[in-house]
């Protein structure tokens, strides 16, 4: 084996900084409204592109007036792991968020729950039930 494949190289940046995900949107004021009515902090505002913060790690909004219309199925999900998961679900049915998964405990450890933004990506919102190590 080589000796390289072995090595933990370097970490390049924090790990805050690495696999942000940056999310395609139709409607900036739209979308923005959404992600902070949920708790999310903006964190710069650049009129067509966002940066949006939870807990240190950041998710970017990019508005594309040109995408096609939202999918019925998300084809990605950003978990949220919160104290309250109950709270969460309160403002998410106040806001009108589509559902795409009720609000349930699951058998890998977690009260959650999946809604979908304005642009179909689905934010799953979740707590760890007591006992559970994930």
């Amino acid at each position: 084996m080589d000796a390289r494949a072995e090595e933990t190289p370097a970490r390049y940046v924090e790990p805050t900084d690495q696999l942000v995900v940056e999310v395609f949107v139709r409607e900036m004021a739209r979308s923005k409204a959404f992600y902070t009515r949920l708790g999310f902090a903006v964190l710069a505002d650049r009129g067509t592109f966002v940066e949006l913060g939870w807990e240190g790690h950041r998710l970017f909004l990019d508005q594309r007036t040109n995408l096609p219309p939202p999918p019925e199925m998300p084809q990605v999900n950003v978990r949220v792991l919160v104290p309250d998961v109950d709270r969460y679900w309160r403002i998410a049915a106040e806001i009108g968020a589509r559902v795409f998964a009720p609000i349930q405990d699951q058998s890998y450890g977690l009260r959650d729950f999946t809604i979908l933004d304005p642009d179909g990506v689905g934010l799953r919102f979740g707590t760890r039930l007591p006992g559970s190590e994930h």
